[in-house]
């Protein structure tokens, strides 16, 4: 029986537009905007200047803390701006410009790892954190950080190729254009980490990517593929270590704690290149679809692309969109300008119909308990809405609301269309500001 978790929902995968369609490399554009805050923590400092010429694959912004990543030019040609710009969080945040020459002259410093099959694990973080490579999964932690904080602790890597949410593809082509280099990356984890076992983990709606991966480690020593039920949110980190090893990461713990270190295909496909090519992170494979866009497809863009040229590819919009999302319909982010650029974490990009809003201004609980028998981290949503509405802090952090994972099954599941992730969303950045403020005092 293919593996699941507790809790969950099961939407239609709307992935059938996009399914087969091989990834399309696109055009590098006129210009790139490189946000300097592309990942989880601290924002990389710029280390180049407005008039300077740089090389494709060269640094432009340098990490900045313990927790922070490179930047790195997606184009050759001139820096004309720093400043801020547009960025798919809702924000203005500071971004490098760069106009395009079109010679994609290649900077020097990139060179391929001489020793392929004996790199250590600190070598590897050293070469993940020169490349400026994060979780491409969407949640854009710094992969040199996860290397060398799992030295010691972990006996278990998963590889996460569920990709769980509806319309998203782009893993899923990985999975079957770039198999090979997904077996290299592996196999370089787990000598690195000296790991014995590793497991691909795939859902059972991907049919040939699972053939594909399972003929390639069919003589793999240590590499076991794993096929998990389709159901929403299986590609989410605690979830897919239940599912997979049984093991259950606790509260505010990290799939360290459990022995296991998590990583997505596309991450892993990054960390091979980075070893084989010595090539930074410079692209991202991204899925054009939604019911407003008129040819969807999987496209392979430069980092600082903008959103209207992955659009355009796609042949435009057949009806006027009503919604664009960066992300998936689950836990994607609303964006208010095409103007919005790619950015590292960027997996999807849809654009709905105004048909197909389903917003309601008479929200009501109807005590169903639907919510709590979807929520796959075993929290009471119906309750975290209500204490979190009339300011009962103290009642939401007791009942776990920072372990929300923000999925959507609650808000996708409740008949009385409640606002559930968007309240939760409120009540954590309130604690978070509560506890910032007695941290001060």
């Amino acid at each position: 029986m293919p593996l699941s978790f507790r809790g969950g929902v099961h939407p239609d995968d709307k992935k059938a537009d996009t399914r087969k369609k091989a990834i399309e490399v696109l055009p590098a554009p006129g210009q790139v905007v490189l946000p300097v805050s592309m990942h989880i923590g601290a924002p990389a400092a710029p280390v180049v200047s407005v008039g300077e010429h740089v090389k494709m694959g060269q640094v432009v912004a340098e990490t900045a803390g313990a927790v922070s990543a490179r930047v790195h030019a997606t184009v050759s040609g001139t820096v004309t701006a720093i400043e801020p710009r547009p960025h798919p969080n809702g924000t203005n945040v500071m971004s490098i410009v760069i106009e395009n020459d079109y010679n994609d002259e290649l900077f020097e410093g990139i060179k391929p790892v001489d020793r392929f099959h004996s790199i250590d694990a600190q070598e590897l973080a050293d070469i993940a954190e020169a490349a400026g490579i994060v979780g491409l999964g969407g949640a854009m932690f710094p992969t040199h950080v996860k290397i060398s904080s799992s030295v010691g602790k972990v006996d278990t890597l998963i590889i996460n190729g569920a990709e769980c949410e509806p319309y998203i593809t782009s893993d899923n082509r990985q999975m079957l254009e770039c198999g090979e280099e997904i077996i290299n990356g592996v196999t370089l984890l787990m000598k690195a980490l000296k790991l014995d076992t590793a497991y691909i983990a795939i859902e059972s709606n991907k049919r040939s990517a699972i053939e594909k991966i399972r003929r390639l480690i069919a003589k793999k020593d240590g590499l076991k593929l794993k096929v998990l039920r389709t159901k929403y949110p299986q590609g989410a980190e605690k979830q897919l270590i239940k599912s997979v090893c049984g093991r259950e990461v606790p509260p505010g713990g990290l799939p360290s704690a459990v022995g296991v270190l998590n990583i997505n295909v596309g991450t892993v496909i990054a960390l091979s290149r980075a070893v084989e090519t010595g090539m930074p992170l410079l692209t991202k494979v991204v899925t054009v679809s939604g019911s407003a866009v008129a040819n969807p497809k999987n496209l392979l863009a430069r980092i600082g692309t903008p959103l209207r040229e992955l659009f355009s590819a796609a042949g435009g919009f057949k009806d006027n969109p009503y919604k664009v999302l960066m992300g998936g319909p689950m836990m994607g982010i609303s964006q208010y300008s095409l103007d919005v650029p790619v950015i590292k974490g960027t997996n999807a990009i849809l654009a709905f119909c105004e048909k197909e809003d389903a917003y309601s201004e008479q929200q009501v609980c109807i005590r169903c308990g639907k919510c709590v028998g979807a929520c796959p981290m075993n929290l009471m949503p119906v309750y975290l809405h209500m204490y979190g509405n009339r300011g009962m802090l103290d009642e939401c952090e007791k009942l776990n609301v920072t372990d929300c994972i923000e999925c959507g099954c609650c808000s996708y599941i409740c008949p009385g269309r409640l606002h559930l992730v968007q309240s939760f969303k409120n009540t954590k950045q309130r604690l978070a500001a509560l506890k910032k403020k007695k941290g001060a005092r």
